[in-house]
């Protein structure tokens, strides 16, 4: 038994932050933004908008577009650092109430690398035959813990969600290749909330996202290149091979630094980071449904995914479109 990606959902909220709002906003432009980290625009959701709203939207629509019901889905697993709750409820327990089922559901806290650890789970647990159809989530809210008076993290992130269905299947052909995850505490401080945890209590002036820059830029690239060259080694495969790359949408520098590592060229690059911003776990699924909603991919194109994030987190995959 082989697990399979059968079908890709998202949704984004309505309003739109566009770097001339920021500059509203925060002491940036326009031009410092875009030159920096690609990114134009962002969708932010409304104060009474919560992650599970966003991902439960994402998996109705992945849902519809598998033409399945919710009661076919086996479990759920969402990949989130903005949950509704600190440690619980998990914020899968709410979409699997706003589903109106009763399943096994968990959060995972990965990051920007949460996609790609969804489905290595949901993969494991396929192929292991304990399910046949689960529900991976990528959903965040991190207008929430955004300092908006820090221009060198207000400017960077958004708000969005993308779902996606894995399923079992014995057509070899259909399944997901291989995956790469990793990870290395020793960077933890480079990426972090650090008044949102038992360490430090509820420090209220340290509850935003916390980033070194620079320092991150620089262990990401040399990461994510390894992480996608070991990948494509281990399965004899080369840049060539691959139809689209579609990596974390974090920053333009980024994106363009690890494709021109594994000789991948731009047009084969999937970006949408001008247009979402960095919507952490949700980054990926959005760019896969993107993909599909203009028509540029097609059933058996190859996908390489790459990830890097808190923890510091990382990850590839190889797969097939559904």
């Amino acid at each position: 038994m082989y697990a399979k990606l059968k079908s890709i959902g998202a949704y984004v909220p309505d309003k739109i932050l566009t770097n001339k709002d920021l500059e509203k906003i925060v002491d940036t432009n326009d031009e410092w933004i875009t030159k920096r980290t690609g990114i134009k625009t962002r969708h932010i959701v409304e104060d009474n908008e919560v992650t599970s709203d966003l991902a439960y939207m994402a998996a109705l629509n992945a849902l519809e577009n598998a033409e399945m019901s919710a009661e076919e889905i086996d479990m759920i697993i969402v990949a989130t650092i903005t949950p509704d709750y600190f440690a619980m409820p998990s914020t899968a327990c709410i979409v699997a109430q706003k589903l109106g089922i009763v399943r096994p559901a968990v959060d995972i806290s990965a990051a920007c690398t949460g996609f790609i650890y969804t489905l290595a789970q949901a993969k494991a647990f396929i192929e292991s035959n304990m399910y046949k159809n689960i529900l991976i989530i990528g959903a965040e809210t991190l207008s929430k813990i955004i300092n908006w008076k820090d221009r060198t993290t207000c400017v960077l992130f958004g708000d969005g969600a993308g779902a996606a269905i894995i399923s079992a299947t014995s057509n070899k052909d259909e399944a997901i290749i291989d995956i790469d995850i990793n990870a290395d505490g020793k960077y933890s401080d480079f990426l972090i909330t650090p008044g949102r945890g038992v360490k430090y209590g509820c420090e209220t002036n340290r509850t935003w996202l916390e980033m070194k820059g620079n320092e991150t830029f620089k262990v990401a690239v040399k990461t994510l290149s390894k992480s996608v060259t070991d990948i494509l080694k281990r399965n004899n495969l080369t840049g060539e091979n691959i139809d689209w790359f579609v990596p974390h949408q974090a920053n333009y520098r980024i994106i363009d630094a690890v494709a021109k590592t594994v000789q991948i060229p731009k047009e084969k690059c999937v970006l949408t980071v001008q247009k979402y911003g960095n919507t952490s776990s949700a980054s990926i699924p959005m760019a896969i449904n993107e993909m599909v909603q203009k028509g540029k991919i097609k059933k058996g194109d190859l996908m390489l995914l790459d990830a890097f994030g808190g923890g510091f987190t990382w990850g590839s995959a190889l797969l097939p479109f559904y």
